[in-house]
């Protein structure tokens, strides 16, 4: 859990992912045209994957992937960040913690 924390605050825009899910996809490619350059970690591609998936769902994540973190909190899901963006929350929350310059 520590490890967790570490990653989650050491970039403004962290997302936890998978390459076999469409949502994660999708989260991805939102945030990087609105030109944010978060970083990614492929929970199916990288050593203790498994047990980072575990933290998170620890956390209250639920499904565990996509996950996103801005400034160091969890935002959530892709449910959360849609709806975040649709309601024109997520761009001002992406400018406080330095993610975004428009």
């Amino acid at each position: 859990m520590a490890n967790l924390q570490k990653m989650i605050s050491e970039k403004s825009v962290v997302i936890f992912s998978k390459n076999s899910c469409c949502m994660s996809h999708t989260i991805k490619t939102l945030f990087l045209d609105m030109g944010v350059n978060p970083t990614i970690y492929e929970l199916d591609e990288i050593n203790r994957g498994k047990e980072i998936e575990q933290a998170l769902a620890q956390l209250g994540c639920s499904p565990t992937v996509p996950v996103v973190f801005i400034g160091g909190q969890l935002v959530g899901g892709a449910n959360q960040v849609m709806s975040l963006h649709l309601n024109r929350s997520l761009v001002p929350m992406l400018k406080r913690a330095g993610a975004l310059w428009l």
